[in-house]
């Protein structure tokens, strides 16, 4: 193993100073389970002091609302064990699936609220009229272990975590500027999908990532609105730069002057813009680029054919592209004088798109809810059946283990691996029940007691590829020190204890591999449909979203599919699927709904094509050979209607628009053919 690093050995201090500081407070109170608020403090503990803040109200907030649900069920239902528990189970699934729903980290407030009515309920089953006093003292303990584990790591030496965001925000921008530079250039070789989907994948990242900024201790905290509104800038970066690729190989496939001399000077400066020193003013470069743009684009006209388009598709995208470039130049600009004291009061109140516009899937969530409540259920069964004294842990931590592993694609390996460390913790925690905390006397030898194995573990915990491993085995110690409290510290009461903690973990794993795990393949196809399913909404006009929005959610869906198509293998059908295609087609769908109205007499056929497209893709993934063939008939009526309509900004975006969308449903499609051949095109004048 290797030697631990300053900034692990730095958490492991502070961790362990902020759990004794927790025990030796919640002594000093009289509180009645000191160790849980030293459990809470190593829970609560992250590297860097923004997570640990907002975790923390997050498991106060989570705790108080399970604390409410407990008083209000128990001394209703005591006297029927099976309700009570039929009752905390629902409750307990309730609060997984709406907190399955928000993939931010404010979720851990409802996932709290269920296990924690869990955690407090069922042990206090045999003594119902306590039930206030008990919760009364876990919300005490709990918000104790928080607020000790947020003032330490607050205040002695906080790691900021303005940095390590940064540092992957400048990285998904180099990310983003390497790929406009291999897209733009005629003769470099195209970025890879697994490449392009890994940055969708990163921006997501970030965008979760950010939700603990406003908890953070550096001046950073204050530009949380101009951070995310550089985060949806490079979400829209994906499907801009992907579209614009795609139609510069359509060019260069129509033949060598299809992207003449001009065009490619035009690309060298769009990537020029690129390279300019960080503090350069970019605005009068963007405003000559977007001029150079319009003299090149092709008029709108009747007889504009297939080259035609796709060169006005192109400068319709490069526009956006340049602006993308200056707003993301700028927003960087801003976020670095924030981090001086100056950020423009502009930027301060920036619309952003909210974390709930990202991907939810109820589906999976009803079916993690539904193995939560069996196996919860499952524990309780057994536990009232036989009359096991102890039977009480097996229904909390088969709670605690379904909670924290609902969002997995299978949970049971996760399961499986915590069971495991929490078996390989039993010698120790044995050790320490029964051996070392009886011959200690007073909170220092309590403390020295502690320190050797709780450093080492800290240590542990603060690398990523151990944290899976050391946490559960501090738990288990953790959990078995909590048995000092209850004063239950005795080999039966130990043995008893750890049993039934053991069946709630293999209930739980058992359970979820029976009812809720699913493959990597599974998932990346439930994400398909989830897209094709939005885009058939968005046909039908059922469901207009904004086109930021709409790039959010949909590049949210790519990035949630890179790892599951790796891990996926050989599936064809997967393998052929482009969600980065079906991102284009949405934009351009939700482009045309935005116009629809200002295109006079085309607006007729773009509404009968809208519809075809909405039950194209309702079908998906099936396919009819003569539905697609009149889907392709119709678009090049459209196509035809639109050329001959008034020539303004609107016909222009939907021309774009309609012709992005040909070339990413038809690719092999031959050239679409205008009502006569003339070509009217300000290179060809």
């Amino acid at each position: 193993m290797k030697l631990a690093s300053r900034s692990e050995m730095l958490f492991s201090i502070k961790s362990f100073a902020a759990a004794m500081l927790s025990v030796y407070l919640s002594m000093r109170i009289g509180l009645p389970r000191p160790f849980w608020a030293m459990m809470t403090a190593y829970i609560v503990s992250a590297p860097f002091a923004g997570p640990t803040r907002s975790k923390g109200i997050y498991r106060a907030g989570g705790t108080v609302l399970g604390a409410i649900a407990v008083v209000f069920l128990v001394p209703q239902l005591s006297n029927a064990p099976e309700l009570l528990s039929l009752a905390l189970a629902l409750w307990i699934g309730g609060c997984l699936y709406f907190s399955l729903l928000d993939r931010t980290p404010r979720s851990y407030v409802l996932m709290l609220a269920g296990y924690t009515a869990g955690l407090i309920g069922f042990p206090a089953v045999g003594d119902p009229g306590a039930i206030f006093d008990i919760a009364l003292a876990r919300v005490e303990e709990i918000v104790l272990g928080m607020s000790c584990a947020t003032l330490v790591h607050t205040l002695v030496l906080p790691q900021s975590f303005a940095p390590v965001l940064l540092a992957r925000l400048d990285g998904a921008a180099r990310d983003a500027g390497a790929w406009i530079r291999d897209a733009l250039n005629p003769g470099g070789d195209p970025r890879s999908a697994g490449e392009r989907r890994k940055l969708a994948g990163d921006i997501t990242e970030l965008r979760l990532m950010s939700t603990h900024l406003p908890f953070d201790t550096s001046h950073l905290r204050w530009t949380e609105k101009a951070v995310n509104a550089l985060q949806e800038r490079l979400a829209q970066f994906v499907p801009i730069v992907s579209g614009i690729e795609d139609r510069l190989a359509a060019l260069r496939e129509l033949g060598a002057d299809a992207v003449s001399t001009r065009w490619r000077s035009l690309l060298e400066d769009v990537t020029a813009l690129l390279d300019t020193p960080k503090d350069t003013p970019l605005a009068v470069q963007g405003a000559a680029l977007h001029t150079r743009i319009d003299a090149l684009a092709p008029e709108s006209r009747r007889e504009l054919d297939w080259t035609g388009l796709l060169r006005l598709n192109l400068a319709a995208r490069l526009h956006m592209l340049v602006d993308l470039v200056l707003e993301t130049r700028l927003l960087r600009q801003h976020i670095d004088a924030r981090v001086h004291g100056r950020l423009p009061e502009s930027v301060r109140h920036l619309p952003g798109v909210a974390p709930s516009a990202l991907h939810q899937d109820r589906g999976m969530a009803l079916l993690s809810a539904l193995a939560a409540i069996v196996a919860v259920l499952a524990c309780c069964a057994f536990w009232i059946l036989t009359g096991w004294p102890a039977g009480a842990a097996a229904p909390m931590m088969a709670a605690v283990l379904c909670c924290f592993f609902a969002g997995q694609d299978d949970p049971a390996p996760f399961i499986k691996g915590f069971l495991t460390y929490t078996v390989y913790s039993i010698p120790v925690a044995a050790l320490y029940l029964l051996a070392i905390l009886p011959a200690v006397h007073g909170f220092g030898s309590l403390v020295l007691a502690c320190a050797p194995t709780f450093l080492v573990l800290g240590v542990l915990v603060a690398r990523p590829s151990t944290f899976g491993r050391a946490m559960p085995f501090l738990f288990g110690i953790c959990g078995a020190l909590a048995m000092v409290d209850t004063h239950s510290a005795d080999i039966v009461s130990f043995t008893n204890g750890m049993l039934a903690q053991i069946m709630g973990l293999a209930a739980a794993a058992l359970i979820t591999r029976m009812l809720r795990s699913v493959g990597a393949g599974w998932t990346a196809r439930r994400l398909l449909r989830a897209g094709w399913q939005e885009l058939a909404r968005l046909g039908s006009g059922e469901r207009v979203t904004a086109p930021r929005e709409f790039s959010a959610r949909m590049v949210d869906r790519v990035g949630l599919l890179t790892p599951r198509l790796a891990m996926a293998g050989a599936h064809t059908d997967l393998q052929a699927a482009d969600a980065l295609r079906d991102l284009r087609v949405g934009l351009n769908m939700s482009m045309l709904q935005s116009v629809r109205a200002q295109l006079g007499r085309g607006e007729a056929a773009l509404t009968s094509l809208m519809s075809r497209l909405s039950r194209r893709f309702a079908r998906l993934p099936a396919l009819d050979r003569d539905e697609e063939a009149g889907l392709l008939a119709a678009l090049d009526n459209t196509l035809r209607a639109i050329c001959q309509g008034t020539v303004d900004a609107a016909q222009r975006e939907a021309l774009a628009a309609l012709t992005g969308m040909r070339r990413d449903l038809f690719p092999q499609a031959p050239a679409y053919q205008p009502s006569t051949l003339t070509v009217y095109d300000k290179e060809t004048r």
